[in-house]
């Protein structure tokens, strides 16, 4: 990366500037040069956990809106109700009042959230949201009776639960592929997609052993999991135009 001071940095220059370069400039480098433009680095940097990008991006040549946010904001409330159930909250032992969430919040509006975000070019958001989306849908589908899956291990609990854990397993190896991708972003970026596969790793060793409390922990890492959640959805609904509270980004170390 080219350092430049932004003392002698003219529009002329921004004009003659190589496209495929990033330069930065300013007396601490806080401002960064993508192609012929210059954006504040904190407000790229936001990006990270308001847009699930997990490279530095401007804002989108599109005039749509972020649907970032929108489906952020399905997974966490999905994820809390059902971490809440998976927690032992309440004395709650039935999962059943997280389908109508998991249907058609956390699955239909985060699907329609992932796609749009594959249409604004956003391949990490749109994957990640989508998938999720289609996380939702087919765990409700396990406890929907027309769908005749839990009655088909009616008589073999013991087969039940490892199916689940195998279910649960196989999206915890997809998550972590995405923490992967997330480790030179932000704090809360990474923070939210490593939980998540610290409570599928959690959920699915509980299904596999009968143990109620690694289920449980599981559940109490999913609530911090669907906080983080509301905070990146947060970070992308919040400008200095609609709120007093604009999060700091905290970037991770290179």
């Amino acid at each position: 990366m080219e350092s430049i001071n932004s003392d002698k940095y003219t529009d002329s220059m921004m004009d003659n500037m190589p496209v495929s370069k990033i330069q930065f400039s300013g007396e601490s480098n806080e401002y960064v040069i993508l192609g012929k433009k210059k954006y504040y680095k904190n407000e790229l940097l936001s990006a990270f956990g308001g847009t699930l990008n997990p490279g530095l991006s401007p804002p989108s040549k599109y005039n749509f809106a972020n649907p970032v946010p929108l489906g952020l904001a399905a997974f966490s409330f999905t994820t809390f109700v059902l971490s809440m159930y998976n927690a032992g909250a309440m004395g709650v032992h039935t999962p059943n009042v997280v389908i109508g969430g998991a249907c058609f919040y956390g699955g239909a509006i985060q699907l329609l959230a992932g796609i749009w975000d594959l249409i604004l070019g956003n391949t990490f958001g749109g994957t990640a949201l989508s998938s999720y989306g289609g996380f939702w849908l087919s765990f409700a589908s396990i406890y929907l009776e027309d769908f005749g899956i839990a009655k088909a291990y009616e008589n073999e609990p013991e087969q039940f639960g490892n199916a689940v854990g195998f279910f649960l397993l196989g999206w915890a190896i997809f998550t972590f592929m995405l923490v992967l991708c997330t480790t030179k972003s932000t704090v809360a970026f990474f923070s939210l997609f490593f939980t998540l596969f610290i409570t599928f790793v959690l959920l699915a060793c509980g299904e596999f052993t009968g143990n109620a409390k690694i289920t449980k922990a599981g559940g109490i890492i999913g609530v911090i999991t669907s906080f983080i959640g509301f905070y990146n959805a947060f970070v992308g609904a919040a400008t200095r135009q609609n709120s007093y509270i604009v999060p700091k980004v905290i970037p991770l170390p290179h």
